[in-house]
């Protein structure tokens, strides 16, 4: 039985980011990627294995290679929910914006009264 793991653990770890990174523009096998960290090939697998189930990448098999594609529709989910807090902080950071400018406003035309 495959557990279905969250996007989001999947994209907390730096090194299955770099994965992800590698794997975005060209499909690369496993020896490939491992090349690339300096962390043991079992250690580089296990990251793929989590992204695989969590549909970050597909696993596709050519003779006796194993080749990583990635598959990032998964993302969507992410930046979905970023985009929730981006609307939120924008609102947020207008409002400041507003509040200055008024704050701004006031400071000079006392500035004016006093002169």
């Amino acid at each position: 039985m495959q557990i279905r793991r969250d996007v989001f653990q999947a994209i907390a770890d730096p090194t299955r980011r770099e994965i992800i990174n590698l794997v975005a523009y060209q499909s690369l096998n496993l020896n490939a990627i491992a090349e690339n960290f300096e962390v043991s090939r079992p250690a580089i697998s296990q990251h793929i294995k989590i992204l695989a189930e969590c549909g970050l990448i597909t696993i596709k098999k050519q003779g006796r290679e194993r080749y990583c594609e990635a598959s990032l529709q998964q993302l969507n989910e992410v930046s979905e929910w970023i985009e929730r807090y981006r609307k939120l902080w924008d609102h947020q950071f207008s409002k400041l914006d507003l509040l200055l400018e008024e704050m701004k406003t006031k400071s000079r035309s006392r500035k004016k009264n006093s002169n």
